[in-house]
């Protein structure tokens, strides 16, 4: 099959690319939404939702658009040692560069002296995974916020109670709040044909059948994250039958619903 399933297999790489995003009508309503509200002269957003609904991917492109005209800072991996944290954003945002440790009314002290300087546009802190951050020091991530010589687009997951922290903590804060959600079953065929099609995998569009996409999506409740999952072990297992030139037991016009259902064993999404 001349690498189609290979080729297939590495789409769905559990990796975060700017450059894979995909364009959906909702997630692109979503986008504007987060861009205008960026745009607003707000002190913090809260931009949440379930893990696997797309959101560092979501960031990704948003940090790679905005750069380009503003001054933005995607702190994909959270800094949880304060004295880090401030010596970062004081670099940052301030070039300041500290070797000592740096702690918070130390770091309160430079924002007071820029303050006299003339002002400029806001610069933008991106904060991902947000919900790893200490109680401690998301308070004085709030007290920053309200100097407002920084702007902090706060990121984290939505529990299952749907309690979000920033949002109780923050709630006289924020001033905007956004969700990012799974996809339907729609949306994700939209999702599988667009990452394929993007990858030049034509032969492989063609392959999933809407019964294929609504058992995936019966399967991964359209979570962005497992079926990246089951997807990269569903094309695995086409391209094992392949080595073994078994393929030709298979039908290769369409995705079929055994396959799907023992990748689903593979990944755990079908506990047996």
């Amino acid at each position: 099959m001349d690498n189609i399933f290979l080729n297939s297999k590495n789409v769905f790489l559990d990796v975060i690319n700017n450059k894979d995003y995909i364009q959906l009508d909702r997630v692109s309503v979503i986008y504007q939404s987060l861009r205008d509200s960026i745009s607003k002269p707000l002190k913090m957003i809260l931009f949440y939702g379930k893990p696997g609904t797309g959101k560092s991917m979501f960031l990704s492109k948003l940090y790679n658009d905005l750069r380009q005209s503003q001054e933005v800072y995607l702190y994909s991996t959270p800094i949880l040692d304060e004295s880090e944290f401030y010596k970062t954003l004081a670099q940052d945002i301030f070039k300041i560069k500290h070797d000592a440790e740096l702690n918070f009314t130390q770091f309160m002290a430079i924002v007071k002296h820029k303050e006299e300087e003339d002002s400029k546009e806001t610069p933008i802190i991106i904060l991902d995974e947000a919900q790893l951050y200490s109680q401690n020091l998301m308070e004085k991530i709030r007290l920053v916020s309200d100097t407002r010589k920084v702007k902090f687009l706060i990121t984290l997951h939505k529990t299952e109670k749907e309690d979000i922290i920033a949002k109780e903590h923050f709630q006289t804060r924020i001033w905007e709040t956004i969700e990012l959600e799974n996809a339907t079953s729609e949306e994700l065929k939209m999702y599988i044909q667009k990452k394929l099609m993007q990858a030049n995998c034509f032969d492989s569009v063609h392959m999933f059948t809407t019964k294929a996409v609504n058992r995936i999506h019966s399967l991964t409740n359209g979570n962005y994250r497992d079926t990246n999952k089951l997807l990269y072990t569903l094309f695995d297992l086409y391209t094992v039958y392949e080595k073994e030139n078994k393929v030709s037991a298979l039908k290769t016009n369409y995705i079929s619903i055994k396959m799907i259902e023992m990748s689903a064993i593979h990944t755990g999404l079908i506990n047996v």
